[in-house]
């Protein structure tokens, strides 16, 4: 890197339209093949928090040339009916890949339901035996958002091997997975979380900085190693100073002061998001297709 107060801005717009146009071919293939992938979301209840995540996952179907459903159930429906609309979800072979949009009304238990998810058809990668896969070195359809950190690292150029890498949160569609990942291409990691005694005593000491907290300016720039490569995967709502009611998206990371001290950032908004939605669609037509997955994470798409 040049200078450390000229930051690698890691785009995901960029890596997300690299990503599509990878897969471009084999989705062209499939569709001629009368196997056209198609991903189902099911909504439980109108929820406008999940509403942004939606229109992102349809228009990026609609970019990969993918079939896209809304399956928008009542709010008021039962454990049972939900899981009943799943089951037949995972039975019907015109279907790829189904996610269950969050959060699911109160009452419902979300863990439980998204494993209801067939694993082959579990496009958000949380199933336990997709999971449990990045124990087993057995990639198969992994988390999304964790696998879009690992896709910006790769793409800032840093050697993952022999690095200190340092994860902040680990929760089980974050931090876990992108620990895991990391320790697939052999850096030494470690996980901090709310009852870390002294987070920043870890940040410093970190070449590689993954933060999913969901806590707007959680890290300052006092809290990282100089020529750190770090990514930002927390999206928050701020007020903004072009008005009252006005907000704007910042990240888990000070961008400002950070920016000045490393090597490599991903800006918020425009660097994790698009590319999780990016490795949604992957993981689509990598359901569609079939196949079984490569066991070496050095063989992953975006991993050279």
């Amino acid at each position: 890197m040049s200078s450390a107060t000229e930051p690698q801005l890691l785009d995901g717009r960029a890596l997300a339209n690299s990503i599509r146009e990878e897969f471009e071919a084999e989705v062209d293939s499939l569709i001629e093949a009368g196997r056209k992938p198609r991903l189902v979301v099911v909504q439980v209840g109108e929820n406008e928090a999940s509403a942004a995540y939606i229109r992102g996952q349809r228009r990026g179907a609609e970019k990969w040339k993918l079939d896209f459903e809304l399956k928008t159930l009542p709010g008021d429906s039962t454990e049972a009916f939900v899981r009943k609309t799943l089951r037949e979800l995972n039975k019907d072979r015109e279907v790829s890949g189904i996610l269950l949009s969050l959060p699911v009304p109160a009452g419902l238990p979300t863990r439980s339901l998204q494993h209801e998810i067939h694993p082959t058809k579990d496009v958000e990668g949380v199933h336990p035996e997709n999971i449990g896969g990045l124990l087993w070195a057995r990639y198969g359809l992994l988390p999304c958002t964790a696998l879009a950190a690992l896709a910006l690292i790769d793409t800032s150029g840093v050697q993952v091997e022999g690095k200190q890498a340092v994860v902040v949160g680990h929760s089980e569609i974050v931090g876990k997975p992108a620990a895991l990942l990391l320790l697939a291409k052999n850096a030494t990691v470690t996980v901090c979380h709310k009852y870390t005694a002294d987070v920043a005593a870890h940040t410093r000491q970190a070449d590689i900085l993954v933060v999913a907290v969901g806590k707007a300016g959680l890290i300052t720039a006092d809290m990282v190693k100089p020529g750190a490569t770090v990514v930002d995967v927390g999206i928050n709502a701020v007020p903004s100073d072009e008005g009252p009611g006005r907000m704007r998206l910042v990240g888990d990371v000070d961008f400002e002061g950070v920016s000045k001290k490393v090597a490599a950032i991903t800006p918020v908004p425009g660097g994790v998001g698009p590319v999780t939605v990016a490795m949604l669609m992957r993981n689509t037509v990598l359901a569609a297709r079939g196949m079984p997955p490569p066991d070496d994470p050095n063989q992953l798409p975006l991993f050279t």
